[in-house]
């Protein structure tokens, strides 16, 4: 998506909603689902680039041998997604 801005692009790790408080930026690019982070932090939404999903994958040969290392994982994941869909 082209806007004409001119961009520095610095890779921040952890708390990034820190980075427009302390002058650092203007604006951040951030992955949230809720932001209920942004809010709190005094920042608001501009614009959505994209929607970003998460997949877990396992080839059939690496889920067989590992089962019990893998399926707890996956077990974590369908139990924490159906927490917060409420089912």
């Amino acid at each position: 998506m082209s806007k004409g801005i001119q961009v520095d692009i610095i890779k921040l790790y952890g708390s990034i909603e820190l980075a427009p408080l302390v002058g650092l930026s203007e604006r951040i690019v951030d992955i949230v689902s809720t932001g209920e982070t942004l809010k709190k932090n005094g920042l608001v939404e501009v614009e959505e680039i994209m929607t970003v999903t998460s997949r877990l994958i396992a080839n059939r040969a690496s889920l067989k041998m590992n089962y019990k290392r893998i399926n707890p994982i996956i077990e974590n994941l369908s139990r924490h997604i159906e927490d917060r869909q409420g089912i």
